[in-house]
């Protein structure tokens, strides 16, 4: 069963949708649930797609797991250039700068297998040799990750502004119970948004997470391929950043992954 992991403001089906067959989640809600024309527009207006759109608690959910409050989505673009990209592995307009950095990351909430797989997807992304780093702190925190539900996404983050990542990661308890190495997986791609990676299948949605073709777009927040990596659509079966994802799959950072984070970072 596929399940909507991450949304914008995050992994697999978007909310991350998770997936282990090609299948739309039974408490998937309604397409563009809740969504004025006036909000549809503004979602465009960042670049992203507002077919499949929902209002959710304190904002709306875009593309499976991008979470968007009223403050990004009355914010103007930070570039409006981009090069739209029809191939794999895309980041966004805005990164994260002052590198080389150190990203501290903090979990408001007290559930184990959370807790555990922050501290792992941690330790993936400091095993690369990158500029940027993540740190665990129990204060502060340059992202914070919290607990929620009654939602009906698995994970929903946002993507990086003013040189910064985005700052909150909502992680669903209803998923705690999840294979480690997949809720390893989810918590890493959620972090893949908050310092400027979009969905690898963006171009191809249904090809991690079924269904009829879609495209995310791009617009302001930019969908810019990076170099090195794949031009197929279906060329990348086992990235970390495809929109969807299933219970028992496990996907840490393949070599095209590898290629793209240590070409930004």
């Amino acid at each position: 069963m596929k399940k909507i992991l991450f949304g914008i403001s995050g992994f697999l089906m978007l909310s991350f949708a998770v997936s282990c067959k090609k299948a739309e989640v039974a408490t998937t809600p309604t397409a563009e649930e809740g969504v004025s024309d006036e909000i549809k527009a503004k979602i465009s207006a960042l670049g992203l797609t507002s077919a499949g759109a929902y209002k959710t608690d304190g904002g709306y959910i875009a593309e499976g797991d991008i979470f968007l409050d009223d403050a990004m989505l009355n914010s103007v673009p930070e570039q409006q250039s981009l090069i739209v990209a029809g191939e794999e592995h895309y980041r966004t307009t805005n990164l994260v700068t002052g590198l080389p950095r150190t990203l501290t990351v903090r979990y408001s909430g007290t559930t184990t297998s959370i807790s555990n797989a922050i501290n792992a997807a941690i330790n993936r992304y400091n095993a690369l040799p990158l500029r940027i780093k993540f740190s665990r702190v129990t204060s502060g925190g340059n992202i914070v990750i919290s607990n929620v539900s009654g939602v009906s996404y698995i994970a929903s983050a946002g993507f990086p502004s003013g040189g910064n990542p985005y700052g909150s990661i909502r992680f669903n308890t209803a998923y705690a119970g999840w294979n480690a190495n997949t809720l390893t997986s989810v918590m890493a791609h959620e972090m893949g948004h908050c310092i400027g990676m979009r969905h690898t299948d963006l171009a191809c949605r249904q090809y991690s997470c079924g269904g009829s073709p879609v495209n995310e777009g791009s617009g302001g927040v930019g969908a810019i391929h990076i170099p090195g990596t794949p031009t197929a659509c279906n060329a990348d079966p086992t990235s970390w950043m495809l929109a969807c994802i299933g219970n028992g799959t496990n996907r840490p950072f393949n070599a095209n992954d590898q290629v793209a984070l240590n070409y930004i970072y």
